[in-house]
């Protein structure tokens, strides 16, 4: 029998019966058959296969459910086709609701045998948890029912189908349908059943489904509870919750005091839902979510919402995450101080919800919907606008809402992504406020909010958000809409695109935040690289992204845009988003010298359980540790100043003398750290300069010259007209100025808002093919000055340079470099400062021993999470490894470095540093084992190569990170223009 799949018409599930909540594992004393594990499989390249469902599929291939068909043996083997990555663009043509003929399709076949005693008493449902895109289920040969929506779930009764014995379960999967048109989500095009698969037993007269309310009010204290449960009109269920006395008639609200549910108390409760027939049992958490005067408020207190996008991955697994990946994710978020998920762009899988419910994460659950790849036609035939679609689309939001609406943590919901607008906007936002009023919805394609409750855009400036918190953005046309717009918070569903290094300007947005009620908080795009784990030609192992796997179409590493790399390693991007969502924020007081300023960030809870740790640290080493003897008390929202003398008493005073730069730092500790804590956890941190390092000491030394001709300063060898050949007897093979780095992801892209994106304007200024022409050596006096020019190919911009080269003694040596822009510039420069390359067999195991910030990355709008001190690192450690190779590793306000050469170690130790008429402390520092022409040519890390050299950039300055990648470039506060600069560096051999 040959059953033509719904792929080339718009309907609704046919069989299926509607969603019911989820019972947490042992929820339900109703006993239950997991269909997970082996399954019998075979491809086929069209929705027509031929097969008879009641085919076994003897002599298949077994494929393992949860899973996709195309990583099935990844690695290893790709049997069954390849991954393919788009972002906006459909990957077949728009013709909706038609598909193309070609349209590889999995037969699955498994058997089960069902306990006789379900079909006596009852129903006998199978439920699939996520089928990718649309399935058609057959039992013993029987059709039953067909489905989609694919981060959904799906029931079937198939009790009449049933035989004693073993049964035969067909489902038959294809990758393209009608509702693929729905499901352009900006992640990889992978297929099959990727969640879980059970058979279940549905007694008669059990709890089919139960709508759950519960509500707190905090003026009272009390939470108000009511459970409905469906089909029991007679209201013969029964609710207690064992631990407040409580058992009434479902149906029945009931009052009683309770600890309320928040992000940063997540309060559970037992709520047992009884029947004759069955027992179930909820975690529920008391809360009420709403807004007053503009300002979203859970339980009555005001909330920020310091979020971050999450689509569901693993490298190997796609979107079939396990139950340990999902808590892994969570704990990795509260380590590092997110408070909420947007779950885009679909409803997750419904154990990351149990677990946000447990751990405290607020979520904004989204509708499995997106249709962005309408766009770049004019949105022409969108679903969003079709009257055809209003089922599908209702159907969608509703079986989100019944399936998650029990969940506390869920605090709002969201009808979609990147979908246009139209008709079933409203339809969709109708049909939820019909299930449950309690909670705001969102759709941040509404600009005007017409049928949502909160004001959302992504991507947008920092200017434009003060404006919208002033209340004091472009009105609309239409001036009831635009009063009704000012009413209602604002949030920033994505910003901060965490594409490869980055994101930079965090506080920019964060400031912001903290300062107008009305914007409640944001997510930042996105948690984790989706690199998809394969292997090269010779077997090395990679992560690979679009056009890796011979996509037709491809948006390449777009995919690669998380905060977590794609082994899950945190980012350096994910270490600075934890310290800009400090709850105790720790920061310099901008008004006053030596003055912390601190914050208290949580919305219910004082800061009675932290205690504040300080040290001094004196030319990078901690001289003076201890706690402030003080309580710190501080309500949520509430702000106190602290000097460092406050803070450390005699101790500053008995470190002043230092010659070293002396800074304060400020940690706020947990006096109990929570159980999923890592050591050095901690709730803030911020420092302070209690007093600037002394000018280096004069260099007294004379200069000599060889017979060769050759020049010595110290350990540096010259040769007669000013290169550098060697220093410390270590052969340098280049040595120049330099302005351009191997561009991130965020430089290769233009923003939304500039004119001429960073690489663009530095490949025009000739910065990726500078030479420098020395021009000529002199001596005056006891100093040695060269002179020369650097600059590219077909361009006039460059730069005037002047190297002044002093003697110490016969170790140590002085350069004052300067840099002049010469010409007419197109924009930013990357650098500013000194390449030099030196001779070094195995420079990734170099030691670098450096004092400065640390002990991570920082760029110059990136710096929240760096501390200055001492730290030590490998050349290899100091560099990360994303996903796609691009400039990395840089360490700013470094005042020494010393570097383990095999001759010896060679220590650079800065000056004054001088940017326009700005005073810096410390350099810029970068090393690595390869040039930043091969860091930039490489697509992926396991093609990069050590050359021999130790390649390491001496930079006055940097440029920030911004994201442009999608957004925002760098704001002007971290954007780096030609300007002259002067830099003082000393060289020291074998000290």
């Amino acid at each position: 029998m040959v059953v033509r799949p719904s792929h080339e018409s718009v309907v609704v599930p046919n069989g299926v019966l509607p969603a019911r909540f989820r019972p947490r594992a042992g929820g339900t004393d109703r006993p239950a058959l997991s269909l997970d594990g082996e399954w019998r499989f075979r491809l086929f390249p069209e929705a027509s296969t031929g097969v008879d469902p009641a085919d076994r599929g003897e002599g298949w291939d077994t494929i393992e459910v949860p899973g996709h068909w195309q990583l099935a043996q990844a690695p290893d083997a790709w049997p069954y086709g390849r991954p393919a990555y788009t972002n906006v663009l459909f990957p077949i043509p728009v013709d909706p609701p038609r598909v193309p003929r070609e349209n590889p399709t999995g037969e699955y076949r498994r058997t089960v045998t069902v306990p006789p005693s379900w079909q006596e008493d009852g129903r006998v449902v199978l439920r699939f948890e996520g089928v990718d895109s649309w399935f058609e289920v057959a039992v013993n040969g029987q059709i039953l029912a067909q489905s989609h929506g694919s981060r959904l779930p799906t029931e079937i009764d198939v009790t009449d189908a049933l035989v004693d014995g073993a049964n035969l379960v067909a489902v038959r999967v294809t990758q393209w349908s009608a509702p693929t048109y729905l499901e352009d989500q900006d992640q990889w095009w992978l297929s099959g059943i990727f969640r879980s698969v059970s058979m279940e037993h549905r007694p008669a007269g059990g709890v089919d489904h139960a709508t759950v309310v519960a509500e707190y009010d905090h003026t009272t204290g009390e939470g108000e509870l009511r459970v409905d449960v469906e089909h029991d009109a007679g209201h013969q269920a029964r609710i207690t919750v064992p631990e407040l006395g409580i058992n009434v008639a479902a149906g029945e609200t009931v009052r009683h005091p309770v600890q309320p549910w928040s992000a940063e108390h997540p309060r559970l409760y037992d709520v047992v839902v009884s029947t004759a027939a069955e027992q179930v049992t909820l975690r529920v958490g008391f809360r009420t979510v709403s807004t007053v005067d503009g300002v979203f408020r859970v339980n009555g207190a005001p909330v920020k919402l310091y979020g971050v996008n999450r689509h569901e991955f693993e490298p190997a697994r796609g979107r079939a995450v396990t139950p340990e990946t999902m808590l892994e994710d969570v704990l990795l978020m509260k380590q590092h101080h997110v408070n909420a998920v947007r779950t885009s762009h679909y409803p997750p899988h419904p154990h990351f919800l149990d677990l946000c419910d447990e751990h405290g994460l607020y979520v904004i659950d989204e509708n499995d919907l997106e249709t962005h790849g309408f766009e770049p036609l004019g949105w022409r035939g969108n679903p969003t606008d079709d009257p055809q679609w209003t089922p599908v689309l209702v159907d969608r939001v509703t079986r989100m809402v019944r399936r998650d609406a029990h969940h506390p943590s869920i605090i709002m919901w969201s009808l979609g992504n990147e979908s246009g607008e139209g008709c079933n906007v409203e339809a969709m936002a109708s049909a939820i406020r019909v299930l449950d009023g309690s909670r705001p919805l969102h759709y941040e394609g509404d600009w005007s909010s017409e049928h949502v409750d909160v004001y959302s855009r992504m991507y947008p400036t920092s200017e434009e958000v003060a404006l919208i918190g002033r209340g004091e953005e472009a009105p609309l046309a239409d001036g009831s809409l635009d009063s009704r717009r000012r009413t209602l918070p604002f949030v920033l569903c994505e910003y901060a695109h965490a594409m490869g290094n980055g994101p930079g300007g965090l506080t920019d947005y964060l400031d912001l935040v903290d300062e107008h009620p009305r914007l409640m908080g944001g997510f930042v795009w996105e948690w984790m690289d989706h690199g998809i784990a394969t292997r090269a030609a010779d077997g090395t192992p990679f992560h690979g992204y679009g056009g890796d796997f011979g996509e037709e179409l491809h948006d390449g590493a777009f995919i690669a845009d998380g905060l977590l790399l794609a082994d899950r390693t945190p980012s350096p991007g994910l270490v600075e988003l934890a310290a800009a969502y400090a709850p105790v924020q720790v920061v310099p007081d901008l008004h006053r010298p030596q003055t912390f300023r601190l914050r208290n960030r949580y919305a219910f809870t004082s800061t009675e359980h932290i205690r504040l740790e300080w040290a001094l640290v004196a030319g990078g080493d901690v001289v003076a540790t201890g706690d402030y003897a003080a309580e710190l008390s501080l309500a949520p929202g509430e702000t106190r100043i602290l000097t460092v003398s406050e803070l450390t008493g005699q101790a500053v005073q008995d470190v002043r003398a230092s010659s070293e730069a002396v800074w304060c730092t400020l940690r706020a500790v947990p006096r109990e750290a929570p159980a999923w804590a890592p050591d050095g956890f901690h709730l803030g941190a911020g420092q302070v300069l209690v007093r600037p390092a002394a000018p280096l000491p004069p260099a007294s030394g004379v200069p000599t010259r060889t017979a060769e001709g050759n020049h010595h300063v110290g350990p540096v060898v010259l040769d007669a007209v000013g290169r550098i050949l060697s220093i410390g007897g270590v052969p340098v093979r280049l040595s120049r100025v330099d302005a351009w780095r191997a561009p991130t992801d965020n430089d290769g892209s233009r923003s939304w808002y500039d004119a001429v994106g960073d690489d663009e304007a530095w490949t025009k200024a000739g910065l990726t093919r500078l030479h420098e022409r020395v021009e000529g050596l002199v001596r005056e006096g006891d100093t040695l000055v060269v002179t020369a020019r650097c600059a590219g190919a077909a361009t006039d911009c460059g730069f005037a340079v002047r190297y002044e080269w002093r003697t110490v003694d016969h170790s140590t040596a002085d350069l004052v470099i300067t840099i002049r822009p010469e010409g007419q510039w197109p924009g930013s420069v990357a650098r500013l400062g000194l390449l030099l390359a030196l001779e070094q067999a195995d420079a990734g195991a170099v030691t670098v021993d450096w004092t400065g910030m640390g002990p991570g990355e920082s760029y110059a709008d990136s710096t929240l999470a760096a501390l200055t001190g001492r730290w030590q690192h490998t050349v290899d450690e100091l560099g990360t490894r994303y996903t796609r190779p691009q400039e990395n590793g840089a360490r700013r306000g470094v005042t020494r470095a010393t570097f383990g050469l095999a001759t010896g170690p060679l220590t650079l130790t800065a000056g004054e540093v001088l940017v326009g008429d700005q005073q810096v402390h410390g350099i810029e520092l970068t090393a690595r084992p390869w040039s930043d022409a091969a860091l930039h040519a490489a697509d992926h890390p396991h093609e990069l190569v050590p050359d021999g050299s130790l390649w390491v950039h001496v930079d006055a300055a940097g440029h920030g990170l911004g994201s442009a990648a999608c957004g925002p470039g760098v704001l002007a506060s971290a954007m780096l223009r030609p300007a002259p600069v002067t830099m003082q560096v000393r060289f020291s051999a074998g000290q």
